[in-house]
């Protein structure tokens, strides 16, 4: 517990922090009373559907990829485990690639998004039928490896063939992962499915730590296996899914975050749910924060941030974990 209130103040500080800044050079003050009571003008245009919604999803689909990413480490009791792993994230970019490619995406506001969606469902369809309802953690992780590989073919083939160079200039762009001028449509739009699967992750505490001894010594605690593979297919393709239709690939958060806080809650995979929710949430806001700041008139993509960041700490991580266990 003694972790919960600076991961809450540090979210909160963080939060406050992504609504004052950015290139617009508005005033603390002007800018929360500017939100707060609204009003005519620019300024309550810019904090009300710019700056608001993008702080939401920050914190939104960071937590959801901390949360994740916890998750599916304490299930396959691997610390490099990701949310991308089970290849709902692929298949969410083939769907918005395939909108974006043949002018879909160019008819609506939700047809992206809506193109992601459809993606991420038909992924995870395909890993439930591959790894089988009796499947052991090895079969999903093959049956995930194996929808990845497909999506980055995928891809790469409408990459390949795309005869128009503006089109793939927007693709590559949109897979680099962003959360500049999202509005709050978006985040209607993630806010449903990450919560749904925030709400089915979190009821894994118990088997996840259950896990910890293995599976034979779970199932004698009680633990229906089968259901908790189910429920955390779903819960982490519902999180990916939106949090890739509304935001594009953004990595690193759901690996790197919970790597972070493991040692805080004694290595317990129950208590790390929350604080990679916590934690994921801050740094996705941070990052969102920096992306502003490091060379704002370029529009540095979030996810380009992520992986520079994300990266080098997390093969600090692995060469710290390594010279401990020397």
């Amino acid at each position: 517990m003694r972790l919960l209130t600076p991961l809450v103040l540090l979210v909160l500080a963080l939060f406050i922090a992504a609504l004052l800044i950015g290139p617009a050079g508005i005033g603390p003050v002007e800018s929360l009373r500017a939100l707060i009571f609204g009003g005519e003008g620019p300024i309550p245009l810019v904090m009300r559907e710019i700056r608001l919604p993008r702080a939401i999803l920050a914190a939104l689909i960071g937590g959801g990829l901390g949360l994740s990413g916890a998750a599916l480490q304490g299930y396959l009791r691997n610390p490099l485990a990701d949310p991308g792993l089970i290849g709902v994230s692929g298949s969410a970019a083939v769907g918005a690639i395939l909108a974006l490619q043949t002018g879909v995406a160019a008819l609506a506001t939700l047809a992206l998004p809506a193109a992601a969606m459809t993606g991420a469902v038909v992924g995870v369809l395909l890993v439930l039928v591959l790894a089988g309802a009796r499947g052991s953690s090895l079969t999903l992780i093959l049956a995930g490896i194996a929808i990845s590989a497909l999506a980055g073919a995928l891809t790469s083939l409408v990459l390949n063939l795309s005869p128009n160079p503006f089109a793939a200039s927007e693709i590559v762009f949109w897979m680099m992962g962003s959360l500049a001028d999202r509005s709050m449509t978006h985040v209607w739009i993630a806010l449903p499915f990450v919560v749904a699967g925030a709400a089915m992750l979190a009821t894994l505490a118990r088997g996840l730590d259950a896990l910890t001894l293995g599976e034979d010594a779970a199932e004698a605690m009680g633990i229906n296996l089968r259901q908790l593979r189910l429920t955390l297919v779903l819960g982490v393709a519902a999180i990916v899914g939106a949090s890739t239709a509304v935001a594009g690939a953004i990595g690193f958060v759901g690996l790197v975050v919970p790597h972070i806080l493991r040692g805080f809650v004694g290595g317990r995979p129950g208590a790390l749910l929350w604080a990679s929710t916590l934690g994921g949430a801050a740094m996705l806001l941070l990052a969102d924060i920096a992306v502003r700041v490091v060379l704002p008139a370029r529009d540095l993509k979030l996810g380009v941030l992520t992986a520079l960041v994300g990266a080098p700490l997390f093969l600090h991580l692995i060469y710290r974990t390594r010279r401990a266990g020397l």
